[in-house]
């Protein structure tokens, strides 16, 4: 194995017990064994599935927009004096 390999590695240690915080290579043979993958297909799995759902899916911005960046936007959209919403969602009549 080469040393950029070995540099891309990690180890990893499998619980005792399964628990919040870890699980046994009982669970992970199970886990593997029913979504049809080997072990390590289901460690990557559970943890691009966690990556999903606590890392930020976008970039960070820049933070608010400038009154120059504002103006832009307000001279490429059509601007009108008449403004309102309708919806189906409610019956105006009955309110």
């Amino acid at each position: 194995m080469s040393t950029r390999d070995q540099n891309n590695q990690i180890a990893f240690r499998y619980r005792a017990v399964d628990s919040a915080t870890g699980v046994s290579r009982e669970t992970a043979k199970r886990l593997a064994a029913q979504l049809g993958v080997d072990e390590t297909q289901a460690i990557h799995r559970a943890l691009h599935e966690l990556a999903v759902r606590v890392l930020p899916q976008y970039e960070r911005d820049d933070g608010l927009l400038t009154a120059a960046q504002t103006r832009q936007i307000k001279q490429c959209v059509p601007q009108s004096t008449k403004r309102s919403v309708r919806s189906s969602l409610i019956d105006m009549e009955r309110t």
